[in-house]
């Protein structure tokens, strides 16, 4: 299940929510459904993933890092291809529910979000091995999850959902680009054109330093758009830069696969951290 990435299904959730509490519509009932969604949809997707790559040759013993269950011998690919088709079956009962507050339109969100989930390594084109993952991280586990998240609650998206949204997008983009970031050798031998091999090394620590500084400034800019006091948004993005850049500067210095994997959990964390804090200013706000 990879607990390690879980935190990119209940990140947008919390924030979703969040910004809902500060327009005085925030429905648990409603939030509970989108969490549980969001989190069987991760758990589906990473079953996916571990099927998917062990049958295309991705996950092979010269890869470095958390064990796959399927290439291991853990976990028979049958069985795995079950499990994952029973989290996207409760996936998608979950997500039936939302009907009650979002209407019937939620379905097609459903459906989308299960079959890019399966897209991203199966299919005839999987999205990861031709360097779309991050476009499909971005916009499923960022846009679609924060804004769906707020508008099931308030019957509404404005600028500054979408503009909360995109933050969590590219923090959620991180996490998978230095998962990609370990496995560019290896997903280069098995033909998976992550945007890390496609461009490579360079580009992708520039991208990552990136994502934090543009989710630094939403910190800062929804404080000067009137969602909390200006003073706790440049305090808050202020603590977050300062995490950032430690974790910028050890992708950077990352001289193996092996020196990247305690990062994973780390970017994991910081989404966290980055949704509880946005939280906390929205409900000071308020």
């Amino acid at each position: 299940m990879r607990p390690r990435t879980l935190p990119a299904a209940v990140a947008p959730v919390i924030v979703g929510s969040a910004l809902a509490w500060r327009a005085g519509a925030f429905d648990p009932g409603a939030a509970g459904f989108c969490l549980g969604f969001a989190l069987l949809v991760q758990i589906g997707a990473n079953f996916a993933n571990d099927y998917y790559d062990y049958a295309r040759g991705a996950d092979t013993g010269e890869r470095i890092g958390p064990r796959r269950a399927v290439a291991a011998g853990l976990v028979a690919p049958a069985t795995m291809f079950r499990a994952m088709g029973l989290a996207f079956g409760l996936a998608f009962a979950s997500g039936l529910a939302l009907i009650a507050w979002g209407g019937w339109w939620l379905v097609v969100v459903g459906v989308a979000s299960v079959a890019s989930a399966i897209a991203y390594t199966g299919g005839p084109y999987p999205l990861g091995y031709h360097g779309l993952g991050d476009v499909f991280v971005f916009v499923f586990f960022g846009l679609v999850a924060v804004c769906v998240t707020f508008f099931v609650q308030a019957g509404r998206v404005n600028a500054d959902v979408v503009l909360a949204a995109m933050a969590v997008g590219v923090l959620t983009t991180n996490i998978l680009l230095v998962n990609n970031y370990r496995d560019a050798e290896t997903d280069a031998k098995a033909g998976k054109r992550t945007l890390v091999v496609r461009f490579g090394k360079p580009f992708a620590q520039w991208q990552f330093g990136a994502a934090l500084l543009f989710a630094c400034g939403v910190f800062v800019a929804l404080a000067w758009r009137g969602l909390y006091h200006r003073g706790i948004g440049a305090a808050g993005a202020g603590i977050l830069g300062l995490y950032g850049i430690l974790q910028w500067r050890r992708l950077r210095a990352a001289g193996s696969a092996a020196d990247v994997i305690p990062l994973l959990g780390q970017c994991g964390v910081y989404l966290a951290v980055y949704a509880l804090s946005l939280a906390a200013a929205l409900a000071m706000g308020k």
